[in-house]
């Protein structure tokens, strides 16, 4: 029969070999994340072109300044404000609809190229010049686009509408010429 073990020898690892263990982790993890590495270096490097890093150096630096100057202005009706605004207007980005928009501004863009070619011309247009140009079909269709246009934006659109008024500065009755009662 065997003998029964009295006593436990644990194995005493010197200093040296646990930093060498240790050396030996952390080499492993950067060979597996070696790509991450190499893509973070490579931004770090890009940044340091630019000068982001000494921005963000300097601010931490003057953090308790920056944070002040942050603080009062943010604490103002004008920022107060403009953040009202900017979350209205990102409201109303995601009310549109980009598949009837883009055409619409595709036809913006080739007006804008149009003038950008014609902006130094000289040439005057006259009362029998639009006349004449009413039979040109792209002018006729550009007048019908425009009248659509206007005819949608005269549309009554109030029950759609959103306010960031506060509640207590909000019109409470209305008639249907929008004055109060």
């Amino acid at each position: 029969m065997a003998k029964a073990i009295r006593s436990v020898q644990r194995i005493e690892i010197t200093e040296e070999q646990k930093r060498q263990q240790d050396l030996e982790e952390v080499q492993n993890a950067l060979i597996d994340s070696k790509d991450s590495i190499l893509e973070v270096l490579q931004t770090l490097n890009h940044m340091q072109e630019r000068g982001v890093l000494s921005l963000v150096s300097a601010l931490f630096g003057q953090g308790d300044k920056v944070m002040d100057i942050l603080v009062k202005k943010a604490d103002t009706p004008e920022t107060a404000n403009t953040l009202k605004n900017l979350l209205l207007m990102v409201g109303v980005l995601g009310t549109l609809n980009v598949q009837q928009l883009e055409p619409i501004l595709l036809k913006v863009n080739a007006g804008i190229a149009r003038v950008a070619d014609e902006k130094d011309s000289q040439e005057k247009t006259g009362i029998f010049d639009l006349m004449r140009s009413l039979r040109d079909p792209e002018i006729n269709r550009s007048i019908t686009l425009m009248l659509n246009f206007l005819k949608g934006m005269g549309q009554e659109t109030e029950s759609l509408e959103r306010t960031t008024q506060l509640p207590e500065n909000q019109l409470q009755h209305r008639t249907p010429n929008h004055q109060l009662k």
